[in-house]
């Protein structure tokens, strides 16, 4: 058990002939008793000092132990993002080219039904320029015949034709 200051005060010396000074003695222990309990003292606030410095230490391990949770949440969090992002830019890619082609194939069923019906259009313009010059040239023929002229001189017989020429 350690030494304290009012056992250095309480301590007792037998007495003997030629003993210490009295005095002295005591003028001595007065003196251990005030840097014994300035020791303490000191003592006492180095171990305040530690203690506040030991929770201090605490509160700054702690602090440290949640920003590095909390980095690990962050990046963690931040690779699911970039994860989810990669994700969905594939999907939208994926269904940008489904749009793609099937825009592509509208377009070729549409071009393929104008081409027909442009190549309808030219059979039906063409039977219908034939039919055209057939009639043109049966006409032209009927025209050319010899009958008109017998017509011609019989009209100009012909009273009433005679009147409307007139």
């Amino acid at each position: 058990m350690p030494l304290t200051p009012l056992d250095i005060h309480n301590k007792e010396f037998s007495r003997r002939l030629r003993g210490y000074d009295e005095d002295e003695v005591n003028e001595f222990l007065d003196q251990v008793i005030k840097d014994y309990e300035s020791l303490i003292r000191e003592n006492k606030e180095i171990q305040n000092q530690m203690l506040a410095l030991q929770e201090r230490l605490n509160h700054f391990t702690n602090i440290e132990e949640t920003l590095s949770k909390t980095i690990i949440v962050a990046q963690e969090a931040a690779d699911e993002v970039r994860s989810n992002a990669k994700k969905e830019a594939q999907l939208i890619i994926k269904e940008a080219e489904k749009n793609a082609d099937r825009i592509v194939n509208d377009s070729l069923n549409k071009s393929r039904k104008v081409s027909l019906e442009v190549e309808e259009l030219k059979k039906q313009a063409s039977i219908y320029r034939a039919r055209f010059r057939t009639l043109v040239e049966a006409q032209l023929e009927l025209l050319t015949q010899d009958g008109w002229d017998t017509l011609d001189s019989n009209a100009s017989r012909d009273p009433e034709r005679e009147l409307l020429r007139g």
